[in-house]
């Protein structure tokens, strides 16, 4: 499928998105607390059968899950695609009794899941991380200590999780250290984290860990951050793993987590798409009403080209993103590069789209509860989250020069 056009039933089910977002998801949206997981949000996306999709579905239609919501309802978008990156690991690398355990619930909205890869001095650099994975050979294990004075302990909603069991002579590790502004923390249910299995090795020695919220010794805090959505730092006190908790393969967690921020990079993008819309359309409704100088603001040649550079500058991201889903959902060689190009484009664009449109709107668009004002919170974020504009950039060299080197 040639990637700047969709098929007629692919626009159709956008509309209908849509409009699910506003009858649906919207209100329930409107009653959550900001910066905490809004669970009957999740639910709903749940029984909509939209979580389930992001197992189901290639990039594209991630792509367009995710750029539809975020037109009509950032928070039913971004409960989505937390959901789906704290997931996919467990998705595309768990064991059977993994998978069993948790995707069931995670589709229906009943479980919560979060992506545990960013440190206090580790974010944009994956390889550097410092949460310790710390081998044990003792047969049996003891409990870890109760939780750290100020810190109070993660509890999983999940009522039925069984203690920990790990039968004899299976490898096991204790983590030591900390994660920080890692979405739905603390609130999740359970956590892909990556921790360093073997010191000194860079990217070479990180393992992914399915890790339960309620795992002796696992504790976090919420943060007040700018973005609304939930985010947190998690605290690890010798939080015992084993090897049935191992996604992928020990020492090759850093793939587990490379493979997952190429699919979502691309869906960022989407996401930052869908606000751009949603500000370009509130900026085409306001500038045609707007009385200004004995006309209509969209009158003004200075404000009818700048509406034009908003949506060329949109349908621009919007072409790129698709681009790169395309090519991941075909299997294309140049995947990570294509992400990083259309995350960049995207989440760039979608800062000048909703900065220009509350210029447009005046003061108006800076009142608690404007549209303007609720996007311009939620736009930042993305070009930090998932590698920021600058590691972007400098994927994006790395592979050209990779690619000169090839030919």
């Amino acid at each position: 499928m040639p990637a700047f056009s969709l098929e007629p039933s692919q626009t159709a089910h956008c509309a209908e998105l849509r409009a699910l977002a506003e009858e649906r998801l919207c209100p329930l949206a409107e009653k959550g607390e900001p910066g905490r997981v809004n669970r009957p949000l999740v639910a709903e996306l749940g029984r909509l059968g939209l979580l389930e999709r992001l197992f189901t579905s290639g990039a594209l239609d991630l792509c367009l899950m995710r750029e539809s919501l975020a037109q009509a309802c950032t928070e039913a978008e971004t409960a989505l695609a937390l959901q789906g990156l704290g997931a996919h690991p467990v998705h595309a690398h768990g064991t059977p009794a993994q998978r069993e355990r948790w995707l069931p619930a995670v589709s229906e909205g009943s479980a919560v899941a979060a992506f545990a890869l960013s440190e206090p001095g580790a974010g944009s650099d994956a390889a550097a991380l410092g949460l310790r994975a710390e081998g044990e050979a003792d047969a049996a294990w003891q409990g870890a200590a109760g939780a750290p004075p100020g810190r109070e302990p993660v509890v999983s909603a999940d009522s039925s999780a069984q203690p920990v069991a790990v039968p004899d002579g299976s490898s096991r590790w204790r983590l030591t250290g900390e994660k920080c502004w890692i979405s739905n923390a603390p609130e999740a249910d359970f956590y892909t984290v990556f921790a360093r299995t073997t010191p000194g090795a860079g990217a070479r020695g990180v393992t992914a860990f399915l890790v339960p919220a309620d795992r002796p010794g696992l504790t976090g805090t919420a943060l007040d951050m700018l973005s609304p959505h939930p985010i947190g730092a998690l605290a690890f006190d010798a939080v015992p793993v084993s090897a049935d908790d191992v996604l992928g393969e020990v020492d090759r967690g850093f793939r587990v987590a490379m493979g997952t921020l190429n699919l979502f990079r691309p869906s960022v993008g989407a996401f930052a798409v869908g606000m751009a819309q949603a500000a370009l359309d509130a900026t085409l409704a306001h500038t045609a009403r707007r009385d200004a100088f004995g006309g209509k603001l969209r009158d003004l040649q200075s404000v009818a080209h700048t509406v034009a550079e908003m949506a060329l500058r949109t349908d621009a991201a919007r072409l790129m993103v698709y681009a790169a889903a395309t090519a991941y959902d075909e299997g294309a060689p140049d995947v990570p590069k294509r992400a990083a190009m259309a995350k960049l484009l995207a989440t760039e664009t979608a800062q000048y789209v909703v900065d220009t449109a509350v210029q447009l709107h005046g003061a108006r668009a800076l009142q608690c509860g404007h549209l303007l004002e609720h996007l311009y919170r939620e736009v930042r974020a993305p070009r930090i989250y998932e590698g920021a504009s600058e590691v972007q950039r400098g994927i994006i060299a790395k592979e050209l020069y990779a690619e000169l080197e090839v030919s």
